[in-house]
């Protein structure tokens, strides 16, 4: 491959299958690579050092930070996470799009710094869907799938300051809408999503958690 490759954001509520997105994207292509992020949160189930994160503690994250290691950084949920700059540089040169699975905040940051960047929101094809997959985790108590849906309602608003919006209704269809959104196969228009989608989206949210911020249980799929 020659010529500079685009980075490629894809950004999303915590559980709409971004990272899954981007893994699927990666297997068995040459074009793309998944960026390996740095954080401070301890790994998952069978997350390992150095392929699914770069683990480190605040110490070592904030030396990083500090020197320019790092494209951007933010706290999430009360942890670090940030990307390293180094792979992501020699990727795009090499011509490989690297796909970068971060937050709205890091995506802004990134604009700033790689102009060529191209950013894409994913969307759950609804509340019902995202309560799901974050209940099949294993992981989440009823406070952390609170906490993840009010995140989710600050990162809704900042949809139109991303280039396309698509939604992860089936990650095979989903997959290959990103892959043609990245060779110039589609424009904003032409994608399976759009803000409008996210503010229904948003407001749906706001009425499940309710004014005291829980999540009420409204029919299948819903959780208290």
């Amino acid at each position: 491959m020659s010529g500079r490759a685009a980075p490629v954001v894809l950004a999303a509520p915590s559980g709409t299958g971004k990272t899954t997105l981007a893994h699927r994207l990666v297997e068995g292509s040459d074009r793309y690579r998944f960026s390996v992020s740095a954080t401070t949160r301890p790994p998952r189930g069978a997350e390992k050092d150095g392929i699914d994160y770069h683990f480190v503690d605040r110490a070592r994250f904030e030396e990083m930070r500090d020197t320019g290691a790092l494209l951007e950084w933010a706290e999430v949920h009360g942890r670090l996470y940030g990307t390293p700059r180094g792979p992501v540089e020699e990727a795009a040169e090499a011509g490989i799009h690297v796909l970068l699975d971060i937050d709205v905040q890091g995506a802004g940051q990134l604009r700033e710094i790689l102009p060529d960047v191209k950013l894409i929101f994913v969307l759950p094809p609804s509340v019902e869907v995202l309560l799901e997959r974050l209940g099949r985790r294993g992981t989440e108590t009823p406070e952390d799938v609170r906490r993840r849906l009010r995140t989710a309602l600050d990162e809704l608003r900042h949809v139109d300051e991303f280039d396309y919006v698509v939604v992860n209704d089936d990650l095979e269809r989903c997959a290959r809408e990103i892959d043609e959104i990245v060779r110039g196969r589609r424009s904003p228009g032409e994608t399976s999503g759009t803000p409008a989608d996210a503010g229904a989206l948003r407001r749906d949210m706001q009425k499940r958690l309710g004014p005291e911020g829980r999540v009420f249980d409204e029919g299948p799929g819903g959780t208290t």
